[in-house]
């Protein structure tokens, strides 16, 4: 990535310590700038500067000092907050909001039309209520455009207004279309599970490891947006969009899915501007939500907390937590975690995605939470389209049984509701009329679980 300029990182708390600068560093990392310094102030928000106004001139005199090019400050600033900061700075100082890199930097990994839409409509929502006000700064200061607002007309609302309904339309129908997918893939006898949690917390290594010896390429006719491969740095936001890959838990045929990850103080509209990318989630048959193990104990009650307020609200799929990274912590220290974590992420597993370890009770765990099969008996007459049906079982549910007479073929087997139906239509359309093992037609043998 290339260095998008030199930058000072600052930030405001209420009280206390000062406040931890760490996150904006890694978020203006990501962005690609190079952090050549740090500010911070603990007190209660200046109306005009944010921060106190002679914090700000502290602040000016750093940006000379280092010779930044930008400010950016790990709080939300209104129009004319980030006016007045940067009346103090040196001309040409770019003053740059916690949501605004956010947003900057979902817009460099956006390499689909589903995340530039959602990246697009992200920023409209964000630059909605500012454009009354952004007019006004623009118009109040010498140079135009100031800090690379643009100039803004009396229509400027109006048109954010309609763009955003026609990104939401276009979105909907990208929806459309995934759940589409969704219900093909479960009638095709996919179990759908989902990886949600913070960015970082190992996701995209875990989803490696669950599907590390799979050859996605044989059911690339079927699946064709099936990625063999996910990235595992350890940078922000690799994941924007959502990468779908088999993986193998035993009995179950699964597809995974890696998710955009969370972060912390996101605002609500920007939740909802990537509400399509979250229908991975809450559409799920089972989600993983995946915390860093070796974070302090504070940061990942905080995490959970937030992530709980983002799935419960619609999903409905059981939550099964994992603690990940256990590589990092000793057995005495992950005990405490457990125990003080408990009320929010009971029975938790605990694995480590770079080294594989326990990764077989997360494959274990995922049979047992996914929702369950029925079991199903069918005696078939031996023939060509009654071997037809015995290869598309295999393909679509677990055969526990089969057996052969020169006459006839008896499958045992268990799989989703949807394919034990489909079995059974399919078997009434064999040559002759096939018979369950207890005699009956097909049609009428059930044996569920």
């Amino acid at each position: 990535m290339s260095e998008a300029g030199p930058v000072v990182v600052a930030k405001r708390v209420d009280s206390g310590d000062d406040a931890d600068l760490t996150e904006i560093a890694d978020l203006a990392t990501a962005a690609g700038y190079d952090v050549v310094g740090r500010l911070s102030q603990s007190r209660k928000e200046d109306a005009a500067y944010h921060f106190g106004e002679g914090k700000v001139d502290e602040l000016a005199a750093l940006v000379r000092e280092t010779d930044a090019a930008a400010v950016i400050v790990d709080n939300r600033l209104g129009p004319y907050q980030t006016y007045n900061i940067g009346g103090k700075l040196p001309s040409g100082v770019e003053v740059i909001d916690r949501f605004t890199l956010i947003l900057e930097i979902f817009g460099q990994r956006a390499n689909t039309r589903k995340a530039q839409l959602q990246v697009e409509l992200a920023e409209l929502r964000y630059e909605l209520p500012r454009a009354e006000a952004k007019a006004s700064l623009a118009k109040r200061d010498e140079r135009p455009g100031f800090m690379g607002l643009g100039e803004y007309d009396e229509s400027r609302e109006r048109d954010i207004k309609a763009q955003i309904s026609r990104i939401k339309r276009d979105l909907d129908t990208i929806a459309d279309k995934e759940e589409t997918r969704r219900e093909q893939r479960r009638e095709s006898g996919f179990d759908l599970v989902a990886l949600a949690g913070y960015t970082n917390a190992g996701k995209s290594t875990l989803m490696r490891r669950l599907a590390d010896d799979l050859d996605v390429g044989e059911n690339e006719d079927l699946h064709p947006d099936l990625d063999p491969t996910v990235e595992s740095e350890d940078r922000l936001f690799t994941t924007l969009g959502t990468t779908t890959r088999r993986a193998d838990t035993g009995t179950r045929d699964v597809l995974l899915t890696d998710t955009v990850g969370f972060i912390s103080d996101l605002p609500h509209w920007l939740v909802e501007s990537f509400e399509s990318t979250l229908d991975s989630v809450y559409r799920a048959d089972l989600v993983l939500l995946v915390v860093d193990a070796s974070e302090p104990v504070d940061e990942m009650r905080e995490k959970l907390i937030t992530c709980h307020d983002t799935l419960y609200e619609r999903n409905e799929a059981p939550i099964v937590t994992v603690l990940n990274k256990i590589d990092r912590v000793d057995d005495d220290e992950l005990a405490e975690k457990r125990d003080a974590l408990d009320a929010l992420a009971p029975n938790p597993v605990t694995v480590s995605g770079l080294t594989g370890e326990n990764v077989g009770e997360l494959t274990d765990r995922i049979e047992a939470e996914l929702p369950e099969w029925r079991e199903e008996r069918l005696l078939l007459p031996l023939s060509d389209d009654a071997m037809s049906l015995v290869s598309w079982v295999y393909d679509h549910g677990h055969v526990e049984r089969e057996e052969y007479t020169d006459e006839e073929v008896l499958i045992e087997f268990a799989a989703r509701p949807a394919i034990i139906e489909k079995a059974r239509a399919k078997a009434a359309m064999v040559s002759a009329p096939a018979q369950s093992a207890d005699g009956g037609e097909a049609e009428a043998s059930v044996d569920g679980r």
